[in-house]
């Protein structure tokens, strides 16, 4: 007589591959050739990012503590670069200038850009055409922006001024009054990020859930209410996006800056890239412009670092 064994639960197979026994045998595992491949795609931007980012800034913060005056090696001077700063006029005017463009530029850029977004995103006519007229500026350079700019706000041949005088309105100093001048950069950049802005905003505007604004809605949502208690909380990730890169570009603007006023009428509209370039180019002290930009690389970095602490609508999906 035969007797049966019963089936008892079935032993669980250890199917890992045995890493042990590959490294040992010399072959690599699935998870090095993912690293390897990783690696391979990584290299040529790491390579990159230190020939002309990392290499650079070692030179500029080395040659931020040395005195030179455009011909042989610099003199290693210590600290010395950065206590002239803090008795320099022009440096804190620079800086004011900075600070205070970053301010009206950065709110400004981003509301008029989630504004447009919101009316291309509706049942607008002639949708595309506007949406063209916006993203435009965008393929033109900040010089070509500066020029058409210069057209614009010239206080001898522009076409503002021209235009206030058909309406029998007084001219304005585009170029020697210091508030206009300034008003003149603010309005061109505005024009050239807008764009921008707004094609971010369109894109999580169009990436939202619409049951989402339905049921809002049937609950008796008005158009306000629908904005600030749906729509802009969802906006989180781009909004943060969005002011991160509109704080660094406010900080390093030099093009329109250069092109449109040149810094002046004495000084008031120069900013610290212009003033960067004029020490390390025009004056041929290209230690003490480092040290210039060395602050302004501490101070993007401290600002974004703030943005990135404060900010807790970063992680937020739109």
């Amino acid at each position: 007589m035969t007797t049966t064994v019963p089936a008892g639960p079935r032993e669980k197979v250890d199917q890992r591959p045995n890493t042990r026994a590959a490294a040992h045998t010399g072959v690599p595992s699935e998870r090095r050739r993912e690293a390897l491949a990783a690696w391979v795609f990584l290299a040529p931007t790491i390579l990159l990012l230190g020939l002309f980012v990392l290499i650079p800034l070692g030179g500029a913060v080395v040659l931020s503590f040395q005195r030179t005056n455009g011909f042989g090696d610099g003199t290693f001077i210590g600290l010395d670069n950065y206590t002239r700063l803090l008795g320099d006029p022009v440096f804190w005017r620079a800086l004011i200038n900075t600070i205070v463009f970053t301010v009206l530029v950065t709110p400004g850029a981003m509301a008029l850009g989630l504004g447009a977004a919101l009316l291309l995103n509706s049942a607008l006519p002639a949708r595309p055409a506007f949406r063209s007229a916006l993203i435009l500026p965008m393929a033109v350079s900040g010089v070509a922006t500066a020029l058409i700019g210069l057209l614009m706000f010239d206080e001898n041949t522009g076409l503002i001024d021209a235009l206030l005088r058909t309406l029998g309105l007084p001219d304005i100093d585009w170029q020697s009054n210091p508030t206009a001048a300034f008003a003149s950069i603010v309005l061109v950049t505005l024009w050239w990020r807008v764009g921008f802005n707004m094609l971010v905003y369109l894109a999580a505007l169009q990436g939202i859930d619409g049951t989402l604004i339905e049921a809002a809605r049937t609950d008796g949502a008005s158009g306000g209410q629908l904005l600030r208690y749906v729509t802009i909380p969802l906006l989180g990730a781009p909004t943060f996006f969005l002011l991160v890169v509109n704080v660094i570009y406010s900080f390093q603007v030099f093009d329109i800056v250069f092109v449109l006023t040149g810094g002046g009428p004495q000084n008031a509209t120069t900013v610290l890239v212009t003033y960067a370039y004029d020490t390390g180019f025009v004056s041929r002290d290209q230690g003490y412009a480092a040290a210039i930009g060395m602050v302004l690389l501490l101070f993007s970095l401290f600002v974004t670092a703030v943005q990135w602490r404060t900010n807790r609508g970063r992680d937020v999906a739109g």
